[in-house]
């Protein structure tokens, strides 16, 4: 009966991604200002209350996602060890 109403799984999915692609536009659309990270709103500012200031890291990436990009490869190269070495490290 549902196919001769010409909804079936198809027609659902199609009536349920209009309010989800709507629900994301506003979201994505609506936000004030640009988001801060946890270092500047949570880590500076307890360390300003408590006399610090924040200091030059010992390794700075610079603008970009080049550190995101080095967790994501040693993330990469310890599960590939990991998984390459599983029957040793699971031996009981």
């Amino acid at each position: 009966m549902a196919e001769k109403r010409g909804r079936g799984k198809r027609g659902f999915m199609r009536l349920a991604l209009v309010p989800s692609l709507l629900l994301a536009f506003y979201f994505f659309t609506s936000a004030p200002k640009a988001y801060t990270g946890v270092d500047e709103a949570v880590v500076e500012k307890i360390a300003r209350e408590h006399g610090r200031e924040a200091s030059r890291p010992l390794f700075d990436p610079g603008e970009g996602d080049l550190l995101l990009f080095l967790f994501l490869a040693a993330g990469a190269a310890g599960g590939f060890i990991a998984g390459y070495y599983w029957r040793d490290l699971m031996r009981k």
